[in-house]
């Protein structure tokens, strides 16, 4: 199994937060479609959170129960820094995703970019286990990757590039029957030099039968 930990640990010590291609000060669209599929007394898990400041907002809206997931425990502590004392009011895991057991449930997982580095299907397999596991019937998975014309590769590694259409097509086939694709939309990132990063994001519920 690759080091993954020590891969974004690097990649995170060696550059400012803001540097980063991926660095939103508000991250618009993922907060947008969070607080339109969630309540602030629900129990939200952002994976691969890093130093995402979707964090930030959630615990200014109230919201009381927000775990940060990330394989990278110097971007969970950076993150953790900048909140200061509102730190304490979220759960912090540093954790690879591909091995990853939760220990309970949630109302919502969201995934900005962790989806797209899984190029094996036994990692896909076990992130998509891992999210029918996390989630509760009825519950609402936000998956964010680089669209068919995004980046073919992310800091130094290679990534899986999807339209709506094929997320889905890949999710029911490693789970199927337990989600339903709900709402996709096109989003174009803007990193901090001005390149754009063409993203799908998708919304799927977990249908209710499922246990």
């Amino acid at each position: 199994m690759p080091d993954r930990s020590k891969h974004w640990d690097d990649v995170y010590r060696r550059r400012d937060e803001v540097d980063l291609t991926w660095y939103e000060a508000h991250p618009g669209v993922s907060y947008d479609l969070v607080t339109a599929n969630s309540r602030p007394c629900d129990a939200i898990i952002d994976i691969g959170g890093g130093t995402s400041r979707l964090v930030d907002a959630l615990v200014k809206d109230g919201y009381e129960a927000i775990t940060v997931l990330d394989v990278s425990q110097a971007a969970l502590e950076t993150a953790m820094e900048r909140l200061g004392e509102l730190a304490r009011q979220v759960t912090w895991i540093a954790a690879d995703m591909t091995v990853w057991v939760p220990t309970r449930t949630y109302d919502l997982w969201h995934d900005r970019a962790v989806f797209h580095f899984l190029t094996g299907l036994l990692d896909r397999a076990a992130y998509v286990a891992a999210m029918d596991a996390a989630l509760a019937p009825g519950g609402t998975a936000i998956i964010a990757t680089f669209a068919g014309d995004g980046p073919e590769t992310c800091s130094g590694l290679p990534v899986m590039r999807y339209s709506p259409d094929r997320l889905a097509g890949t999710i029911k086939a490693l789970a199927p029957g337990r989600f339903e694709a709900v709402e996709a939309r096109h989003h174009m990132h803007v990193t901090p030099k001005g390149m754009g990063q063409s993203f799908q994001v998708s919304v799927f519920r977990k249908t209710s039968g499922a246990k």
